[in-house]
């Protein structure tokens, strides 16, 4: 399907077929993986991919590893300090290409550092559900470095190392849905 066929307007994210999770390397042998559990985000595509749009913002707190003391540590001052940034946003200023792959670009802000971001993204296509709903969907991934968003905390291995890799991998699986006239 090429970004042409999509129908323009502004989508609303279906959160209950969306994830954003994420993954980073601990002590140096396996990965930690979590996700965020609420978040929202508008699409707004135009003619061409290229003239299209997505904003998103995830609420801090949400964090979830399947642990409830690591999640607590990482929604702390150590790492998201939650409480004084309650949000990370995400604005996408461009988009490279316009086919089913394509690299959006745009301003990540975490712990109220923004940085531009290179999302490498996949359209997974455009289609009218069993209910009618027009849906669209798209999976995208990037590799941050926590480090330049203030998240410096680590503790060092006796064997040599660090505990908690700077390099932070996040995968999103993002299904909108355009809203009907009424």
């Amino acid at each position: 399907m090429t970004a042409t066929a999509l129908t323009t307007g502004t989508w609303n994210l279906d959160a209950s077929h969306s994830e954003i999770g994420f993954s980073v390397r601990h002590a140096g042998i396996s990965k930690v993986r979590g996700s965020f559990t609420e978040f929202d985000a508008t699409l707004t595509t135009g003619e061409t991919l290229a003239d299209s749009s997505v904003e998103a913002t995830v609420q801090i707190a949400s964090v979830n590893t399947k642990d409830a003391n690591r999640d607590a540590h990482l929604k702390g001052e150590d790492f998201f300090n939650a409480e004084q940034f309650p949000t990370m946003t995400f604005k996408s200023t461009a988009v490279k290409g316009d086919t089913g792959e394509f690299v959006l670009v745009g301003d990540l802000t975490i712990r109220g550092v923004s940085k531009e971001v290179e999302f490498e993204a996949e359209l997974g296509g455009e289609a009218v559900d069993a209910f009618g709903a027009t849906r669209v969907g798209f999976f995208a991934s990037t590799t941050i470095s926590r480090k330049e968003f203030g998240i410096t905390w680590n503790a060092a291995l006796e064997a040599g190392g660090v505990l908690v890799s700077d390099k932070v991998k996040i995968e999103i699986d993002a299904s909108f849905v355009l809203p009907t006239a009424e």
